[in-house]
């Protein structure tokens, strides 16, 4: 069957390389068919001409393919694959309820192609625009480039294209280089990884617990994590604003407590991979980008990789980053600062392509040095994390693999390595809308011979196929998730929830501070996010209701139900609430008060925050604060506030009326 335009009822028809013109009032969803074959590449765009779209697909049998919510101007690019010929339906919906106008199109409907190659092309069909800011893809097999291939726009002001020697900024994927930095000095006797970081620092504060090197590699430090508490003060980090590496150093002083137990507990901290680059200045008497270029790149042969110490610094030959504006086309976005050591490297897919070879030959350092970092790290009660020194450790249909990816203001990376295979995948793009999952499809289509072999039923996810393989989704009964609803918190993070409903056929998740999700089963007690790389499984009970449940997301977080209905507050309440606050840690002023019967949060600098009941004094926001709670003395007046948004916790304000 080849695309054609018959129409389901209540949808109209697409057909290739026409656009159709929609308008959406408030609540309204618009659908849309198209018929395609089994193996079929699809790749379209709705334009948001005036409002903010969400595109979701479904396959003939009703099943959720995929959902793109991306940009809020300019087209919200989407593909899908086909593994079943039938009717595919595609719905636009307003996001969060906006009204306006948008433009679809289906631009190519095509047999996947037949070659890795072909579909590495098809992959990156949304980047290979000298109009667009675009990316390269590499693949490496026995330590050396086998594949690689530019596409789209370096520089979008010169019309310079991007090129697979084009410098990039490759984000967190630099905490590898950071631990393997600290790693060398250990080997040479310079430091130990137990070492108490303030022999290192001297200058950061006794915060009651030691905190060793061994867990700033790991994230397990209990350190505030250094963007996330400068977006909390104002700093407005999508805008450019300086950071100097020094406030990394002045966070902590201004600490009042750790966050978690040194060990506890895994939360991603960029802090930690800062402190670990001064630490290296502070042994070596030398810059951190002199160190590495001496002691790392240069006796590898990695002559195109630097470390940009700040945003202002001149990179030849590098990729501009660039984000969506409000008109639809592009804007310069400006690296972080004070990024040094947790990102802020430059380098090519060529260059990168001789680290990995590394891994195997050990050629600087030795194998032991990459052996203890891709080692996962165990927890002090004995769990283990996903996480080793600066490296992911998980498998991927059936095959261990080793990465890490990162995210600068706009650029994107990934390296993938399967150590089984001695080969790996390296993604780099300037585009802040790149896709995050091009990097395993990449990997799939050259590798797939070496894999376990995915259902006929591809509505799991590549990555969550291990305990579903046998289960039809299409079996649940709907109704037995009335079982699964309610309010359910973490043990580990109390005061996190995770609300879970149903809406018709539909199933959806809320957690504290983050937008509401669909989620999808993959067992008859499982089911994984649409758009979030994550698995809940709930656990019954003997009154056959969920008494708790596990959040399988970089190790297994449980939580258990919480039993009353949620906090529902009146308007007196609510104004109760209003009021100036202010932060000594952050010397920082929030207002809180009310509009259209609801609380919002103000900042002068950054956008209103709604505030959404939670729990009793407790209430969900969105970016820079997830999550807020208020605090009263004896007599019920509100005393203070107390912020938190994942990565920084616990950072209070006290009322100042």
């Amino acid at each position: 069957m080849s695309p054609g335009s018959a129409a389901a009822q209540g949808a109209a028809a697409l057909s290739v390389d026409r656009e159709v013109s929609g308008e959406l009032s408030k609540g309204a969803t618009d659908a849309y068919t198209l018929d395609l074959g089994e193996g079929y590449f699809v790749y379209g765009a709705a334009d948001q001409i005036s409002c903010d779209v969400v595109v979701s697909i479904y396959r003939p049998n009703g099943e959720l393919a995929g959902r793109f919510d991306g940009p809020a101007r300019g087209n919200e690019v989407f593909q899908f694959e086909t593994t079943t010929a039938g009717t595919y339906r595609i719905e636009v919906a307003a996001f969060e309820d906006q009204t306006g106008a948008y433009e679809i199109e289906i631009r190519r409907a095509e047999p996947l192609a037949a070659t890795p190659e072909a579909r590495v092309d098809q992959l990156m069909v949304a980047y290979d625009d000298p109009h667009t800011p675009g990316g390269v893809v590499a693949v490496v097999e026995g330590g050396e480039l086998t594949f690689a291939k530019a596409y789209g726009a370096a520089d979008l002001t010169f019309g310079v294209p991007f090129a697979i020697d084009t410098r990039t900024n490759i984000g967190s994927t630099s905490k590898q280089f950071t631990a393997y930095a600290i790693m060398l000095l250990a080997e040479q006797g310079e430091l130990g990884l137990d070492d108490d970081i303030r022999e290192h620092i001297p200058e950061l504060p006794d915060l009651g617990e030691t905190v060793t090197i061994r867990h700033l590699l790991t994230h397990t430090s209990g350190y505030r994590e250094f963007l996330n508490t400068l977006a909390m003060s104002g700093r407005r980090l999508d805008r450019g604003d300086f950071i100097d590496r020094e406030e990394l150093i002045s966070i902590v002083q201004h600490q009042p407590s750790l966050q978690n137990s040194p060990g506890a507990e895994w939360n991603y901290n960029n802090t930690a991979f800062g402190l670990l680059a001064t630490t290296v200045e502070r042994i070596s008497g030398e810059t951190f980008a002199d160190w590495m270029a001496t002691n790392v790149f240069h006796p590898l042969g990695m002559h195109d990789t630097f470390v940009r110490i700040n945003p202002a610094q001149l990179i030849e030959n590098r990729a501009e980053g660039y984000a969506p504006n409000d008109q639809g086309g592009w804007m310069i976005a400006r690296d972080l600062g004070g990024s040094t050591g947790a990102g802020g490297i430059y380098t090519t897919v060529e260059d990168l392509a001789k680290w990995v070879r590394n891994y195997k030959t050990g050629e600087l350092g030795g194998p032991e040095i990459f052996e203890q970092m891709s080692t996962r790290y165990v927890l002090n009660d004995g769990s283990p994390t996903g996480y080793g020194f600066g490296l992911f450790i998980d498998e991927f249909r059936g095959l261990e693999r080793i990465h890490h990816g990162g995210a600068d203001t706009a650029h994107r990376s990934m390296v993938l390595y399967f150590p089984e295979l001695d080969a790996a995948v390296i993604t780099q793009s300037n585009n802040a809308t790149f896709a995050g999952t091009i990097s395993d499809a990449v990997a799939t289509a050259f590798f797939e011979d070496h894999m376990e072999e995915l259902p006929a039923d591809d509505s799991a996810s590549e990555e969550e196929q291990s305990d579903s393989v046998a289960f039809d989704a299409s079996s649940f009964d709907p109704a037995s998730f009335d079982a699964f609803t309610g309010r359910y918190e973490l043990e580990e993070v109390p005061g996190f929830v995770i609300r879970f409903w149903r809406e018709d056929e539909k199933y959806m998740a809320q957690a504290t501070g983050q937008p509401a999700f669909e989620i999808v089963p993959i067992s008859p007690n499982g089911f994984k996010f649409i758009v979030v790389p994550a698995t809940i499984t709930f656990n019954l009970g003997e009154s056959g209701k969920a008494e708790s449940i596990m959040l399988h997301q970089n190790g297994d977080h449980p939580a258990k139900r919480l039993e009353d209905e949620g906090w529902k507050p009146n308007i007196d309440t609510l104004a109760a609430y209003t009021g100036r606050y202010f932060s000594e840690e952050l010397e920082t002023f929030y207002t809180i008060a009310m509009e259209d019967d609801q609380l919002v949060l103000q900042h002068r600098r950054f956008d209103d925050v709604q505030l959404k009941p939670d729990t009793e004094h407790k209430f969900t926001g969105g970016f820079p604060v997830a999550a807020a709670t208020f605090e009263t003395d004896a007599s019920g007046h509100v005393t203070a506030l107390v912020v938190e948004n994942g990565r920084t916790r616990g950072v209070r304000f006290e009322r100042m009326d």
